[in-house]
Formats: C-alpha cells, structure tokens, sequence
C-alpha cells in the first residue's frame, strides 16, 4: 500500500537538516540507516551512504530517483551465481575454449 496523499511522502527530517544549506560537492557521503525514507527533490545532487546491513553503499542521488526510497539503492544481498555442479561444468568448457582460441590464434599470428 501507498502512503495517503493526506499524508504526503515520508522523508526522514534528520536527511533534510544534514543537507540544508549545504552544497552536494562540499557535503561529501552522509551516512543513513533510514533506508524507508523516500528521496526528495532538495536531495538531488547528494551523495549517501545508505546502510545494507553490513556496510554503507555510496549512493549518488539523481533526478530520476525523486520518489523512491533509499533502500532501493542499497542492495542488501549479494548476487552470486545459479547453478552447482551443472554450471561448473560449463564455466570449464567455456574456459577450455577460450585457451584453444587462444592458442589457435597465437600459431596463427606466429
């Protein structure tokens, strides 16, 4: 569900004092654990540290991001691969082809 516009949209305040009268070059990275808190027009330009669980990921905010929240920029798991013995297998074909082009490339600039 959304936020009601009665409301209006939820921007963590303590964001906005770090931030007010400052310039984004002179700001330098403002670290934040408020990863709910949704991005701000007045935001545009700031660098944030915006913390994963683990570490805080630097976040360069831009236009397009006005409206979304922090957290979205800040992955909080990390992507390594599908697959087990299946995709082991492949990844050694792929890498034994790669050699033999190689070497077949090598004898013939030779």
């Amino acid at each position: 569900m959304t936020r009601s516009l009665k409301k209006g949209p939820y921007v963590y305040e303590k964001l906005l004092k770090k931030i007010q009268g400052k310039k984004p070059a002179e700001a330098g990275v403002i670290n934040t654990w408020a990863r709910r808190s949704q991005i701000a027009p007045e935001m545009v330009g700031f660098t944030f540290g915006v913390h994963n669980g683990r570490e805080h990921i630097k976040v360069l905010i831009s236009e397009d991001m006005v409206g979304h929240r922090l957290g979205e920029f800040s992955p909080t798991r990390k992507f390594i691969r599908h697959g087990g013995k299946i995709q082991k297998e492949l990844d050694t074909k792929k890498k034994e082809a790669e050699i033999a082009a190689a070497k077949a490339a090598k004898s013939a600039n030779a």
